[in-house]
Protein backbone atom coordinates (compact mmCIF):
# COMPACT_ATOMS: atom_id res chain seq x y z
CA UNK A 1 0.00 0.00 0.00
CA UNK A 2 0.75 3.22 -1.03
CA UNK A 3 1.60 5.89 1.63
CA UNK A 4 0.31 8.44 -1.20
CA UNK A 5 -0.81 8.42 -4.18
CA UNK A 6 -0.91 10.99 -7.18
CA UNK A 7 -3.17 9.34 -10.34
CA UNK A 8 -4.52 10.51 -13.60
CA UNK A 9 -1.81 13.77 -13.85
CA UNK A 10 0.50 14.82 -16.84
CA UNK A 11 4.03 13.91 -15.15
CA UNK A 12 6.91 16.38 -15.80
CA UNK A 13 9.92 14.74 -14.56
CA UNK A 14 12.33 17.26 -14.71
CA UNK A 15 14.63 15.66 -17.33
CA UNK A 16 13.29 18.39 -20.03
CA UNK A 17 10.80 15.82 -21.35
CA UNK A 18 7.50 17.22 -22.04
CA UNK A 19 4.39 15.67 -20.39
CA UNK A 20 3.60 12.35 -19.58
CA UNK A 21 0.25 10.10 -18.36
CA UNK A 22 0.88 8.38 -15.60
CA UNK A 23 0.31 7.83 -11.73
CA UNK A 24 3.13 8.20 -8.92
CA UNK A 25 3.09 6.96 -5.52
CA UNK A 26 5.38 6.13 -2.45
CA UNK A 27 5.48 5.53 1.03
CA UNK A 28 6.99 7.90 3.80
CA UNK A 29 9.40 10.55 1.79
CA UNK A 30 10.35 8.49 -1.00
CA UNK A 31 8.99 7.76 -4.64
CA UNK A 32 8.57 3.95 -4.84
CA UNK A 33 6.67 3.82 -8.56
CA UNK A 34 5.78 5.58 -11.72
CA UNK A 35 2.81 4.20 -14.16
CA UNK A 36 -0.41 3.07 -14.13
CA UNK A 37 -0.96 2.59 -10.63
CA UNK A 38 -4.66 2.54 -11.28
CA UNK A 39 -6.57 0.50 -8.57
CA UNK A 40 -3.48 0.45 -5.78
CA UNK A 41 -4.42 1.01 -2.79
CA UNK A 42 -3.23 4.35 -0.78
CA UNK A 43 -3.65 6.00 2.57
CA UNK A 44 -4.15 9.26 0.69
CA UNK A 45 -4.94 9.77 -2.80
CA UNK A 46 -4.23 13.24 -5.31
CA UNK A 47 -6.86 13.47 -8.19
CA UNK A 48 -4.37 14.74 -10.21
CA UNK A 49 -6.69 14.81 -13.67
CA UNK A 50 -6.14 18.07 -16.44
CA UNK A 51 -2.99 19.00 -13.87
CA UNK A 52 0.76 18.38 -14.43
CA UNK A 53 3.14 16.36 -12.16
CA UNK A 54 6.63 17.78 -11.87
CA UNK A 55 9.15 17.51 -9.46
CA UNK A 56 9.26 20.40 -6.54
CA UNK A 57 10.92 23.58 -7.52
CA UNK A 58 14.21 24.35 -6.64
CA UNK A 59 14.68 28.29 -5.42
CA UNK A 60 18.63 28.48 -6.84
CA UNK A 61 18.65 31.95 -5.43
CA UNK A 62 17.18 32.82 -2.09
CA UNK A 63 17.52 35.53 0.87
CA UNK A 64 15.14 33.46 3.30
CA UNK A 65 18.25 32.79 5.66
CA UNK A 66 16.85 34.57 8.96
CA UNK A 67 12.86 34.82 7.61
CA UNK A 68 13.01 31.17 8.01
CA UNK A 69 13.35 31.28 11.33
CA UNK A 70 10.63 33.82 12.39
CA UNK A 71 8.02 32.47 9.40
CA UNK A 72 8.99 29.04 8.73
CA UNK A 73 5.83 28.23 6.97
CA UNK A 74 7.45 30.13 3.81
CA UNK A 75 3.75 30.86 2.55
CA UNK A 76 5.25 33.25 -0.50
CA UNK A 77 7.88 30.08 -1.25
CA UNK A 78 5.65 26.95 -0.99
CA UNK A 79 2.65 28.95 -2.79
CA UNK A 80 4.44 28.57 -6.07
CA UNK A 81 6.05 25.19 -5.61
CA UNK A 82 9.09 25.95 -4.38
CA UNK A 83 10.02 22.80 -1.47
CA UNK A 84 14.08 23.51 -1.58
CA UNK A 85 15.82 27.11 -1.12
CA UNK A 86 19.37 27.96 -1.61
CA UNK A 87 20.03 30.75 0.97
CA UNK A 88 23.00 32.78 1.84
CA UNK A 89 23.32 34.76 -1.47
CA UNK A 90 24.75 37.93 -2.24
CA UNK A 91 27.60 37.44 0.30
CA UNK A 92 25.13 37.32 3.27
CA UNK A 93 24.14 34.82 5.00
CA UNK A 94 23.07 34.54 8.56
CA UNK A 95 25.97 32.72 9.65
CA UNK A 96 29.32 33.14 11.46
CA UNK A 97 28.53 35.86 13.32
CA UNK A 98 29.95 37.67 16.17
CA UNK A 99 26.57 38.77 17.11
CA UNK A 100 22.86 40.07 15.86
CA UNK A 101 24.51 43.60 14.59
CA UNK A 102 26.85 41.58 11.86
CA UNK A 103 23.31 40.71 10.05
CA UNK A 104 22.67 42.78 7.51
CA UNK A 105 19.81 45.69 8.71
CA UNK A 106 16.66 44.33 7.68
CA UNK A 107 17.71 41.49 9.40
CA UNK A 108 18.76 43.23 12.94
CA UNK A 109 15.09 44.31 13.72
CA UNK A 110 13.80 40.44 13.89
CA UNK A 111 13.20 38.64 17.02
CA UNK A 112 14.85 34.90 16.86
CA UNK A 113 13.78 31.68 18.52
CA UNK A 114 17.40 31.53 19.62
CA UNK A 115 20.82 32.62 19.34
CA UNK A 116 23.77 31.43 17.41
CA UNK A 117 27.10 32.49 16.06
CA UNK A 118 28.48 29.87 13.96
CA UNK A 119 27.40 27.98 10.81
CA UNK A 120 26.21 24.79 13.17
CA UNK A 121 24.56 26.90 15.94
CA UNK A 122 22.10 28.64 13.11
CA UNK A 123 21.46 25.84 11.53
CA UNK A 124 20.41 23.55 14.25
CA UNK A 125 18.00 26.45 15.24
CA UNK A 126 16.67 26.86 11.57
CA UNK A 127 16.37 22.52 11.75
CA UNK A 128 14.56 23.41 15.18
CA UNK A 129 12.40 26.57 13.42
CA UNK A 130 10.88 23.00 11.26
CA UNK A 131 11.14 24.94 7.94
CA UNK A 132 8.25 24.07 5.63
CA UNK A 133 10.86 23.91 2.77
CA UNK A 134 14.20 22.38 2.20
CA UNK A 135 17.53 23.96 3.00
CA UNK A 136 20.54 24.41 1.10
CA UNK A 137 22.78 27.31 3.09
CA UNK A 138 26.08 29.12 1.46
CA UNK A 139 28.26 31.12 3.80
CA UNK A 140 28.44 34.93 2.13
CA UNK A 141 31.75 36.92 2.04
CA UNK A 142 30.66 39.89 3.24
CA UNK A 143 30.25 38.38 6.49
CA UNK A 144 33.17 36.48 7.04
CA UNK A 145 35.12 39.55 5.63
CA UNK A 146 33.35 41.99 8.08
CA UNK A 147 34.01 39.69 10.91
CA UNK A 148 37.25 39.64 10.66
CA UNK A 149 37.89 43.20 8.87
CA UNK A 150 35.05 45.43 9.59
CA UNK A 151 33.70 47.53 6.31
CA UNK A 152 37.19 49.14 5.75
CA UNK A 153 37.67 49.85 1.66
CA UNK A 154 40.89 47.90 1.66
CA UNK A 155 42.62 45.01 0.35
CA UNK A 156 42.60 41.95 3.18
CA UNK A 157 46.35 41.78 4.29
CA UNK A 158 47.40 37.78 4.10
CA UNK A 159 46.48 37.46 7.81
CA UNK A 160 43.21 38.50 7.29
CA UNK A 161 42.89 36.18 4.13
CA UNK A 162 43.69 33.17 6.26
CA UNK A 163 41.65 34.27 9.21
CA UNK A 164 38.90 34.94 6.41
CA UNK A 165 40.02 31.08 5.09
CA UNK A 166 39.74 29.59 8.44
CA UNK A 167 35.82 30.75 8.72
CA UNK A 168 35.28 29.39 5.43
CA UNK A 169 36.38 26.15 6.40
CA UNK A 170 34.70 25.83 9.72
CA UNK A 171 31.49 27.17 7.98
CA UNK A 172 31.62 24.22 5.46
CA UNK A 173 32.30 21.36 8.04
CA UNK A 174 29.46 23.18 9.64
CA UNK A 175 27.20 22.41 6.77
CA UNK A 176 27.19 25.09 4.64
CA UNK A 177 27.47 24.06 1.02
CA UNK A 178 29.98 27.12 -0.53
CA UNK A 179 30.13 30.76 -0.99
CA UNK A 180 28.93 33.48 -2.34
CA UNK A 181 29.66 37.19 -2.93
CA UNK A 182 28.25 39.97 -3.44
CA UNK A 183 30.67 42.52 -5.11
CA UNK A 184 28.47 45.57 -5.41
CA UNK A 185 27.94 45.24 -1.73
CA UNK A 186 30.07 46.96 1.71
CA UNK A 187 32.42 45.06 2.18
CA UNK A 188 33.02 42.59 -0.49
CA UNK A 189 32.89 45.47 -3.07
CA UNK A 190 36.87 46.15 -1.45
CA UNK A 191 38.16 42.96 -2.38
CA UNK A 192 40.45 42.32 -4.74
CA UNK A 193 40.29 39.47 -7.36
CA UNK A 194 43.21 37.39 -5.70
CA UNK A 195 40.64 37.50 -2.28
CA UNK A 196 37.89 36.22 -3.91
CA UNK A 197 39.85 33.26 -5.80
CA UNK A 198 41.76 32.15 -2.81
CA UNK A 199 38.53 31.88 -1.41
CA UNK A 200 36.90 30.07 -3.99
CA UNK A 201 39.84 27.45 -3.94
CA UNK A 202 38.78 26.45 -0.31
CA UNK A 203 35.16 25.81 -1.66
CA UNK A 204 36.57 24.24 -5.09
CA UNK A 205 38.58 21.39 -2.69
CA UNK A 206 34.81 20.40 -1.18
CA UNK A 207 33.26 20.28 -4.72
CA UNK A 208 31.18 23.15 -3.34
CA UNK A 209 29.38 26.45 -5.57
CA UNK A 210 30.69 29.43 -5.57
CA UNK A 211 27.31 32.19 -5.95
CA UNK A 212 28.00 35.63 -7.21
CA UNK A 213 26.27 39.03 -7.38
CA UNK A 214 29.41 40.06 -10.21
CA UNK A 215 30.66 43.57 -9.68
CA UNK A 216 28.91 45.23 -12.43
CA UNK A 217 25.60 44.43 -14.54
CA UNK A 218 26.11 47.52 -16.41
CA UNK A 219 28.60 49.10 -18.41
CA UNK A 220 31.28 46.54 -17.05
CA UNK A 221 29.40 43.94 -16.75
CA UNK A 222 31.54 41.82 -19.21
CA UNK A 223 34.90 42.16 -17.39
CA UNK A 224 32.43 41.28 -14.42
CA UNK A 225 31.65 38.32 -15.91
CA UNK A 226 34.86 37.64 -16.92
CA UNK A 227 36.47 37.96 -13.38
CA UNK A 228 33.55 35.24 -12.17
CA UNK A 229 34.73 33.08 -15.22
CA UNK A 230 38.74 33.55 -14.15
CA UNK A 231 37.76 32.26 -10.59
CA UNK A 232 36.17 29.31 -12.22
CA UNK A 233 39.03 28.55 -14.46
CA UNK A 234 41.39 29.51 -12.15
CA UNK A 235 40.30 27.05 -9.10
CA UNK A 236 38.05 24.22 -10.42
CA UNK A 237 35.10 25.73 -8.74
CA UNK A 238 31.57 25.77 -9.98
CA UNK A 239 30.62 28.81 -10.34
CA UNK A 240 27.04 30.23 -10.43
CA UNK A 241 25.97 33.78 -11.66
CA UNK A 242 23.53 35.58 -9.65
CA UNK A 243 20.14 37.30 -11.48
CA UNK A 244 22.15 37.17 -14.98
CA UNK A 245 21.23 40.63 -16.41
CA UNK A 246 22.90 43.46 -18.64
CA UNK A 247 20.96 46.54 -16.78
CA UNK A 248 20.20 49.65 -18.26
CA UNK A 249 19.40 50.30 -22.14
CA UNK A 250 22.88 51.58 -23.24
CA UNK A 251 24.28 48.10 -21.39
CA UNK A 252 21.54 45.91 -23.34
CA UNK A 253 23.91 45.92 -26.71
CA UNK A 254 26.09 43.78 -24.29
CA UNK A 255 24.11 40.55 -23.90
CA UNK A 256 25.47 38.22 -26.75
CA UNK A 257 28.89 38.47 -25.94
CA UNK A 258 28.02 38.27 -21.76
CA UNK A 259 26.33 34.57 -23.49
CA UNK A 260 29.00 34.43 -25.44
CA UNK A 261 31.82 34.15 -23.26
CA UNK A 262 29.65 31.94 -20.52
CA UNK A 263 29.37 29.29 -23.17
CA UNK A 264 33.04 29.21 -24.48
CA UNK A 265 34.36 28.56 -20.75
CA UNK A 266 32.01 26.12 -20.36
CA UNK A 267 33.06 24.42 -23.78
CA UNK A 268 36.42 24.45 -22.53
CA UNK A 269 35.46 22.51 -18.91
CA UNK A 270 34.54 25.68 -16.79
CA UNK A 271 31.47 24.71 -14.63
CA UNK A 272 30.22 28.22 -15.37
CA UNK A 273 25.92 28.77 -14.83
CA UNK A 274 23.59 31.21 -14.18
CA UNK A 275 20.64 32.10 -12.54
CA UNK A 276 17.62 34.74 -13.37
CA UNK A 277 14.30 35.92 -12.51
CA UNK A 278 11.50 36.73 -14.57
CA UNK A 279 10.75 40.44 -14.62
CA UNK A 280 12.05 43.66 -15.77
CA UNK A 281 13.66 44.99 -12.52
CA UNK A 282 15.16 44.41 -10.19
CA UNK A 283 15.34 45.32 -6.21
CA UNK A 284 18.05 46.22 -4.07
CA UNK A 285 19.26 48.50 -1.05
CA UNK A 286 18.59 52.69 -1.84
CA UNK A 287 21.94 53.04 -0.36
CA UNK A 288 24.04 51.40 -3.23
CA UNK A 289 23.13 54.80 -4.57
CA UNK A 290 25.87 56.33 -2.20
CA UNK A 291 29.47 57.23 -3.42
CA UNK A 292 32.16 54.59 -2.87
CA UNK A 293 34.05 57.38 -0.27
CA UNK A 294 31.01 57.24 1.62
CA UNK A 295 29.87 54.45 1.88
CA UNK A 296 32.90 52.40 2.83
CA UNK A 297 31.66 53.90 6.18
CA UNK A 298 30.11 52.65 8.97
CA UNK A 299 25.88 53.31 8.85
CA UNK A 300 26.25 56.01 11.89
CA UNK A 301 29.33 57.64 9.63
CA UNK A 302 27.53 57.43 6.86
CA UNK A 303 24.45 59.30 8.35
CA UNK A 304 26.26 61.57 10.13
CA UNK A 305 27.83 62.86 6.65
CA UNK A 306 24.62 62.90 5.28
CA UNK A 307 23.63 65.57 8.12
CA UNK A 308 27.24 67.67 7.31
CA UNK A 309 25.96 70.48 4.95
CA UNK A 310 29.52 69.60 2.70
CA UNK A 311 29.72 66.57 2.53
CA UNK A 312 25.82 66.50 1.62
CA UNK A 313 26.24 68.94 -0.90
CA UNK A 314 29.23 66.83 -2.73
CA UNK A 315 27.17 63.57 -2.59
CA UNK A 316 24.06 65.11 -3.74
CA UNK A 317 26.23 66.73 -6.52
CA UNK A 318 27.56 63.30 -7.64
CA UNK A 319 24.03 61.39 -7.89
CA UNK A 320 22.77 64.38 -9.97
CA UNK A 321 25.45 64.48 -12.13
CA UNK A 322 24.54 62.73 -15.45
CA UNK A 323 20.92 61.65 -14.22
CA UNK A 324 17.94 62.79 -16.19
CA UNK A 325 14.22 62.67 -14.67
CA UNK A 326 13.72 59.02 -16.64
CA UNK A 327 16.40 57.52 -14.23
CA UNK A 328 14.86 58.71 -11.12
CA UNK A 329 11.26 57.77 -12.66
CA UNK A 330 12.68 54.25 -13.27
CA UNK A 331 13.48 53.93 -9.23
CA UNK A 332 10.60 53.40 -7.09
CA UNK A 333 11.05 52.98 -3.13
CA UNK A 334 9.90 49.49 -2.28
CA UNK A 335 10.30 48.72 1.54
CA UNK A 336 10.56 52.09 3.66
CA UNK A 337 9.27 53.66 7.17
CA UNK A 338 7.35 56.02 5.34
CA UNK A 339 4.12 54.14 3.73
CA UNK A 340 3.44 57.24 1.36
CA UNK A 341 6.83 56.41 -0.35
CA UNK A 342 6.22 52.95 -1.19
CA UNK A 343 5.09 52.34 -4.47
CA UNK A 344 6.51 55.98 -5.52
CA UNK A 345 9.06 56.80 -8.26
CA UNK A 346 12.05 58.83 -6.69
CA UNK A 347 10.84 61.68 -9.15
CA UNK A 348 7.11 61.12 -7.97
CA UNK A 349 8.52 61.96 -4.57
CA UNK A 350 11.30 64.71 -5.49
CA UNK A 351 8.20 66.65 -6.79
CA UNK A 352 5.76 65.97 -3.85
CA UNK A 353 8.53 67.33 -1.86
CA UNK A 354 9.27 70.44 -4.37
CA UNK A 355 12.77 69.21 -3.66
CA UNK A 356 15.65 67.99 -6.73
CA UNK A 357 15.36 63.91 -7.39
CA UNK A 358 19.13 63.45 -5.61
CA UNK A 359 18.26 65.34 -2.70
CA UNK A 360 14.69 63.27 -2.68
CA UNK A 361 17.07 59.90 -2.40
CA UNK A 362 19.17 61.41 0.43
CA UNK A 363 16.16 62.43 2.33
CA UNK A 364 14.93 58.94 1.89
CA UNK A 365 17.38 57.43 3.35
CA UNK A 366 18.19 59.34 6.14
CA UNK A 367 14.53 58.85 7.08
CA UNK A 368 15.25 55.18 6.75
CA UNK A 369 18.47 55.31 8.16
CA UNK A 370 19.74 53.43 5.21
CA UNK A 371 17.31 50.77 5.45
CA UNK A 372 15.03 52.09 1.91
CA UNK A 373 14.76 49.16 -0.39
CA UNK A 374 13.93 50.11 -4.25
CA UNK A 375 13.07 48.56 -7.78
CA UNK A 376 15.40 49.27 -10.25
CA UNK A 377 14.06 49.50 -13.65
CA UNK A 378 16.39 49.21 -16.81
CA UNK A 379 15.88 45.54 -17.90
CA UNK A 380 15.18 44.55 -21.65
CA UNK A 381 12.52 41.69 -22.26
CA UNK A 382 14.15 40.01 -25.14
CA UNK A 383 17.49 39.53 -23.41
CA UNK A 384 15.09 38.43 -20.66
CA UNK A 385 14.06 35.85 -23.37
CA UNK A 386 17.36 35.33 -24.41
CA UNK A 387 19.03 34.70 -21.09
CA UNK A 388 16.38 32.03 -19.96
CA UNK A 389 16.92 30.06 -23.34
CA UNK A 390 20.34 29.22 -22.69
CA UNK A 391 20.33 25.67 -20.99
CA UNK A 392 22.68 26.65 -18.23
CA UNK A 393 20.19 29.62 -16.96
CA UNK A 394 17.77 27.77 -13.77
CA UNK A 395 15.21 29.94 -12.31
CA UNK A 396 15.68 31.63 -8.65
CA UNK A 397 13.40 34.53 -6.99
CA UNK A 398 16.61 36.42 -6.09
CA UNK A 399 14.11 37.14 -2.59
CA UNK A 400 13.50 35.87 1.07
CA UNK A 401 9.97 34.55 1.74
CA UNK A 402 7.24 37.11 2.56
CA UNK A 403 3.66 36.30 4.24
CA UNK A 404 0.52 38.52 3.37
CA UNK A 405 -0.26 38.55 6.87
CA UNK A 406 1.87 38.85 10.26
CA UNK A 407 5.21 40.26 10.81
CA UNK A 408 5.97 40.85 7.17
CA UNK A 409 3.01 42.05 6.02
CA UNK A 410 3.49 45.58 6.16
CA UNK A 411 6.63 45.65 4.40
CA UNK A 412 6.68 46.06 0.54
CA UNK A 413 8.84 43.61 -1.92
CA UNK A 414 9.20 42.98 -5.12
CA UNK A 415 6.62 40.75 -6.61
CA UNK A 416 9.38 37.95 -7.30
CA UNK A 417 8.79 37.14 -3.47
CA UNK A 418 5.47 35.57 -4.50
CA UNK A 419 5.35 35.45 -8.13
CA UNK A 420 8.65 33.79 -10.02
CA UNK A 421 8.00 30.34 -10.76
CA UNK A 422 4.17 30.61 -11.58
CA UNK A 423 4.90 33.31 -13.89
CA UNK A 424 7.82 31.61 -15.24
CA UNK A 425 5.09 28.36 -15.87
CA UNK A 426 2.91 30.79 -17.35
CA UNK A 427 5.51 31.96 -20.10
CA UNK A 428 6.09 28.51 -21.06
CA UNK A 429 2.40 27.50 -21.23
CA UNK A 430 2.38 30.72 -23.32
CA UNK A 431 4.65 29.79 -25.82
CA UNK A 432 6.85 33.18 -24.68
CA UNK A 433 10.07 31.35 -23.65
CA UNK A 434 11.30 27.57 -23.22
CA UNK A 435 8.67 24.39 -23.72
CA UNK A 436 7.08 23.47 -20.61
CA UNK A 437 9.46 20.35 -19.97
CA UNK A 438 12.50 22.77 -20.44
CA UNK A 439 10.78 25.01 -17.64
CA UNK A 440 10.77 22.72 -15.46
CA UNK A 441 14.05 20.84 -15.54
CA UNK A 442 15.47 25.03 -14.87
CA UNK A 443 13.44 24.68 -12.16
CA UNK A 444 13.77 21.28 -10.97
CA UNK A 445 17.08 19.35 -12.19
CA UNK A 446 19.43 21.92 -13.06
CA UNK A 447 19.54 23.30 -10.06
CA UNK A 448 19.79 20.06 -8.17
CA UNK A 449 22.49 18.94 -10.03
CA UNK A 450 24.74 22.67 -10.12
CA UNK A 451 24.31 22.78 -6.67
CA UNK A 452 24.79 18.77 -5.93
CA UNK A 453 21.45 18.36 -4.33
CA UNK A 454 21.27 14.74 -4.84
CA UNK A 455 17.95 12.41 -4.99
CA UNK A 456 16.04 15.32 -5.60
CA UNK A 457 15.17 17.59 -8.96
CA UNK A 458 13.78 14.89 -10.60
CA UNK A 459 10.76 12.72 -10.54
CA UNK A 460 12.42 8.64 -9.96
CA UNK A 461 11.86 5.49 -8.20
CA UNK A 462 14.04 6.04 -4.79
CA UNK A 463 14.30 10.21 -5.05
CA UNK A 464 13.04 12.57 -2.40
CA UNK A 465 9.11 12.74 -2.86
CA UNK A 466 9.45 16.21 -3.24
CA UNK A 467 6.45 17.36 -5.60
CA UNK A 468 4.35 19.81 -7.31
CA UNK A 469 0.87 19.61 -8.85
CA UNK A 470 -0.50 22.62 -10.87
CA UNK A 471 -3.27 23.19 -13.38
CA UNK A 472 -2.29 24.41 -16.47
CA UNK A 473 -5.26 26.37 -17.01
CA UNK A 474 -4.91 28.14 -13.81
CA UNK A 475 -1.18 28.74 -13.15
CA UNK A 476 -0.21 32.12 -12.83
CA UNK A 477 1.41 35.20 -10.46
CA UNK A 478 -0.39 37.87 -8.91
CA UNK A 479 1.41 40.16 -7.25
CA UNK A 480 2.67 43.32 -8.57
CA UNK A 481 4.53 46.23 -7.55
CA UNK A 482 1.45 47.93 -6.31
CA UNK A 483 0.05 45.38 -4.02
CA UNK A 484 2.74 42.35 -3.97
CA UNK A 485 1.29 40.63 -1.45
CA UNK A 486 -0.71 38.20 -3.24
CA UNK A 487 -0.02 34.78 -3.03
CA UNK A 488 0.21 32.60 -6.72
CA UNK A 489 -3.06 30.39 -8.16
CA UNK A 490 -2.70 27.54 -9.48
CA UNK A 491 -0.61 25.36 -7.50
CA UNK A 492 -2.88 22.93 -6.41
CA UNK A 493 -0.78 20.47 -3.84
CA UNK A 494 2.95 20.47 -2.72
CA UNK A 495 4.52 17.48 -1.22
CA UNK A 496 7.76 18.23 1.23
CA UNK A 497 9.80 15.58 1.57
CA UNK A 498 6.38 13.14 1.08
CA UNK A 499 3.94 15.30 3.06
CA UNK A 500 1.58 17.40 1.79
CA UNK A 501 2.38 21.21 2.87
CA UNK A 502 -0.74 22.62 0.49
CA UNK A 503 -3.74 20.55 -1.02
CA UNK A 504 -6.27 21.47 -2.87
CA UNK A 505 -4.37 25.11 -3.27
CA UNK A 506 -4.42 25.35 0.84
CA UNK A 507 -1.52 24.91 3.00
CA UNK A 508 -2.07 22.44 5.30
CA UNK A 509 0.23 23.56 8.35
CA UNK A 510 2.59 20.66 7.68
CA UNK A 511 6.30 21.61 7.95
CA UNK A 512 8.33 19.00 6.62
CA UNK A 513 11.70 20.70 5.42
CA UNK A 514 14.59 19.80 6.58
CA UNK A 515 17.95 21.39 6.16
CA UNK A 516 20.10 19.54 3.44
CA UNK A 517 23.55 18.32 4.24
CA UNK A 518 26.10 18.54 1.56
CA UNK A 519 26.78 15.33 -0.22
Amino acid sequence: MFDWLIKDGKIIDGTGRGPVAADIGGKADRITALGGLSGRPARRTINAAGCCVCPGFIDAHSHSDAFLLVAPSAPSKIYQGVTTEIIGNCGASAAPIAGKSDLPFDWQCLSFPGQWRSMREYLGLLDQSRPAVNVVPLVGHNIIRKLVMGCEGRYATVEELGKMKRLLEESLDDGAWGLSTGLIYRPGKYAAENEVAELAAVVARRRGVYTTHIRSEKSRVLAAVAEAVGVGRKTGVKVQISHLKTAGSKNWRFIDEVISLILKAREKGVEVSADRYPYLFSCTDLDILLPDWLAANDRVSILGGLRETKTRGKVRDELAADRSASYWEGIIVATSTAAEWRGRSIQAIADKMAVEPAEAALRILEADELQTQAFYAGMNEDNMWKIFAQPFVMLGTDSSLRAPEGLFANDHPHPRAYGAFPKFLRAALDGKTVPLGEAVRKMTSLPAETFGIKGRGKLAVGNAADIVVFDPSAVKDLATCENPHQLSAGINAVLVNGELAVADGRFTGNRSGRVLKPA
